[in-house]
């Protein structure tokens, strides 16, 4: 994993740096992956049962994807890059070690660099299943008794990709009544549509071949669930002549 690191360090990448607002989970002291209160890098500080009251998904014309804003404010970005301008503190002493001699400071706003900073918590997640497993105490029992009641609850967890966020309302039998499931794309959709607004005016230099390589990177730079199923893009180029 710290080869990893010192690999993706080497890569090229283009020099831009975007200004995201940055979403993640922060944890009581550890880099977060399954709890944590939701935090932006601008003042945002809430419970998960606060999503449905400071967030809103809407539908756009251009696309069959729901997208995610913070009311009032707009575009925002989840992942690794969130993550780690927001915990890296928390991070192991080997992770924050790593991130250091990779050249990463303290907030990451290149998008093309954000491979880098998941080698990082590759490295913080092999460092940190080392622990509990030297931790690791059998429980008294391997499971909880519950009642069924009606009730709504409400998580958030961090994927590789970004925050997820849970709400789900059980019925007196325990049975889901009404659910719903935010995923990382669909709060990352705007920024990813934004990155390539911005990017592809700067790279209208470069062939067509070239640029839509480019625009393909910008996408996968976020890891969006479509980057798995569709393996390449087509790309209209009119340049006015």
């Amino acid at each position: 994993a710290l080869a990893t690191v010192r690999w993706t360090s080497g890569f090229d990448f283009p020099d831009v740096e975007r200004d995201y607002e940055f979403v993640a989970l922060r944890g009581d002291g550890e880099y977060p992956f399954n709890q944590g209160r939701i935090v932006s890098s601008r003042g945002l500080d809430i419970a998960a049962a606060e999503y449905d009251e400071h967030f809103e998904e809407s539908h756009v014309e251009h696309s069959t994807a729901l997208h995610a804003h913070i009311k009032a404010r707009g575009a925002y970005l989840t992942g690794p890059l969130a993550r780690y301008a927001l915990n890296a503190a928390s991070l192991s002493p080997i992770a924050r070690e790593a991130a250091r001699d990779a050249g990463l400071g303290p907030v990451c706003a290149n998008p093309f660099r954000s491979i880098i900073v998941r080698a990082v918590e590759v490295l913080y997640a092999c460092d940190e299943a080392l622990r509990i497993i030297d931790d690791y105490e059998e429980p008294e029992r391997p499971a909880v008794e519950i009642e069924p009641r009606a009730g709504t609850g409400y998580a958030a967890t961090e994927a590789p990709r970004g925050m997820l966020y849970h709400r789900y309302r059980l019925n007196a039998d325990g049975k889901i009544a009404d659910a719903r499931i935010v995923p990382p794309t669909s709060q990352n959709q705007p920024s990813i549509e934004e990155d390539l607004k911005i990017f592809v005016t700067a790279w209208l230099d470069l062939p067509d071949d070239a640029l839509r390589h480019r625009c393909e990177q910008t996408i996968r730079n976020h890891d969006p669930c479509i980057s798995c199923a569709t393996h390449f893009l087509r790309l209209d180029v009119d340049r006015g002549g």
